[in-house]
């Protein structure tokens, strides 16, 4: 999509749809597309103002909201790299990636922010908060210089902006647009390098495969930090002239469902653990009440119970969407058959972080039961096996929207990318003759979370094993909770006296603290001792492969 430029992307939906609705907070302020423009060209002043070169790295964390946009907007259309961050990340990790990034400013929710300390982000000039786009720490120079660009960044303008003024830096494809870490922790940070040309791949292919209409209404509550939302609830809606509001709430069930009756957003993007508890909550109880479960025993009455449903499941969501794409972890098989039951507009969407994110999509009239959709436009898939179609092997993917590595990480680039520059994604699938997807497994040890996001066991058992009286420790998913198998140090407690009952209630102990410092789709569900050392391999590795059930 090199002819297809991101920047200017930006620039023409800004000019098209100067007068619509751009971006709103959930029962909060409203900006105009000519208000998001106007944003933009202010904080551009800003950047300029303080030096800020093109490629510098801008780090922004909070929840999902009309400055978080506008920081992001503003910061690739100026050149320069934003370095989201997953407003649950504990604060040594926000330190840690803002470091590793060598990011020169922070955008900042102001509740975040005072968990930070300044000291620890040795390169950040000032802090924003966003809030309100005002100084939450800087210099009394940064701060005349601030002053300065409110006061001037509208004289290039004669003090009136208007569509045909709007230009924007001229930044070609092949730079890098975002640097999206994987996780926190010193040790596992992997900072994805994702290119302009990458993000308007994406932004193309749905343009044509999920078309939006300007005034189209949008309710964005998947974390906007992270590459599914960002892309499918912001970036794309955006560039289609959509009007955006923004959950910056708890995005509880109950708090988007309330949002999705008021807003009746026209695309829903969902991860399978809100679309489960909906199933399970509100709809699985009611059909097995008697009369209507006797009912769904007859055909005929089963088809006009069902199309009721599916109408109740679709008020639900708002009624006037064109189809759900779930994503981000795989979907309940009875929830599924459910749902292909009743004929409801849904598909499931397959995707990594290292793809910004899309790998393979299709319409929910023509997507296969159980599959992922099939490969995009601008990417080649192959399985790394026989006879890909009966076959298991690693999914590798080819094409536009890949990543071009990790951040100062040439190991982990090398392990992900061949030379020839197909990524090994880690999952393990098959194609049918018909090019539909359908994932097996999962070859690395990356557990995805119910509610779409990453999780690195080993990011865990590293701070397991710093605990007190913790000898080894291993992190497995069992019945999609995070289960923490501990191998105490019974050696270091029969040296101290520890007797087994008071070792068990400070390994209850070392539960809770951990738990603390976890962001909340991390967190420990239960923690089980064990009584004797894992089993390794010869190069003392622990054969995790024997504990996963």
């Amino acid at each position: 999509m090199l002819e297809q430029n991101l920047v200017k992307y930006f620039e023409k939906s800004l000019q098209d749809h100067w007068d619509l609705k751009a971006f709103s907070n959930y029962k909060g302020d409203t900006l105009t597309y000519s208000q998001v423009a106007d944003r933009i060209v202010f904080l551009h002043k800003f950047f300029a103002e303080l030096g800020i070169k093109q490629q510098s790295k801008i780090a922004v964390i909070g929840k999902n909201s009309v400055n978080w946009a506008l920081t992001y907007l503003a910061t690739v259309s100026y050149g320069a790299t934003i370095v989201p961050i997953l407003p649950d990340f504990h604060a040594s990790d926000v330190h840690h990636i803002v470091n590793h990034s060598g990011s020169v400013l922070l955008f900042s929710e102001d509740s975040k922010y005072q968990d930070l300390d300044i000291c620890d982000m040795k390169n950040i000039k000032a802090v924003l908060s966003l809030k309100n786009l005002s100084l939450l720490e800087a210099t009394p120079n940064i701060k005349k210089r601030y002053n300065s660009a409110e006061k001037s960044y509208l004289d290039q303008y004669d003090q009136k902006l208007t569509p045909a003024k709007i230009s924007f830096p001229e930044i070609d494809n092949k730079e890098l647009a975002a640097l999206v870490y994987t996780s926190g922790t010193t040790g596992f940070s992997k900072g994805v390098m994702i290119l302009h040309n990458a993000l308007i791949s994406n932004i193309v292919y749905a343009q044509a495969n999920m078309p939006l209409e300007p005034k189209d209404t949008i309710v964005s509550f998947l974390p906007i930090a992270h590459v599914f939302g960002c892309a499918f609830e912001f970036l794309f809606p955006f560039c289609s002239g959509c009007h955006i509001t923004f959950l910056d709430k708890v995005p509880s069930p109950r708090v988007i469902i309330q949002a999705f009756s008021e807003i009746k957003p026209r695309l829903i993007l969902s991860v399978p653990l809100v679309i489960e508890k909906i199933y399970r909550k509100q709809i699985k109880p009611s059909l097995q009440k008697g009369a209507i479960k006797t009912m769904r025993k007859i055909p005929g009455l089963r088809q006009i119970i069902n199309k009721q449903v599916n109408k109740k499941l679709s008020v639900v969501f708002g009624e006037n969407f064109r189809e759900i794409v779930i994503g981000g972890a795989s979907l309940n098989e009875e929830v599924e058959d459910f749902l292909r039951e009743i004929g409801f507009r849904y598909t499931v969407g397959y995707g990594m972080t290292e793809c910004a994110p899309l790998i393979s999509y299709s319409n929910w009239n023509t997507f296969a039961r159980g599959s992922v959709g099939r490969v995009v436009d601008q990417l080649e898939i192959k399985i790394a096996s026989d006879n890909p179609t009966t076959d298991v092997g690693e999914i590798m993917v080819r094409g536009e929207n890949v990543m071009v590595g990790y951040y100062q990480n040439k190991e982990a680039t090398e392990a992900a990318l061949t030379a020839d520059g197909w990524l090994r994604t880690g999952d393990l699938g098959i194609i049918d003759s018909g090019g539909n997807i359908f994932i097996r497994g999962r070859s690395k040890s990356m557990i995805l979370g119910a509610s779409g996001k990453n999780i690195y066991p080993e990011e865990i058992e590293a701070k397991l094993s710093n605990l007190d009286y913790v000898s080894e420790a291993l992190v497995i998913e069992r019945k999609g909770q995070l289960v923490a198998l501990i191998y105490p140090d019974y050696e270091l407690a029969d040296k101290n006296k520890i007797s087994e009952k008071d070792l068990e209630k400070i390994m209850a102990q070392n539960h809770r603290d951990l738990n603390k410092l976890l962001p909340g789709y991390m967190k420990l569900h239960k923690w089980e001792i064990t009584p004797t050392e894992f089993e390794k391999t010869p190069k003392k590795s622990i054969k995790r492969y024997l504990y996963m059930h």
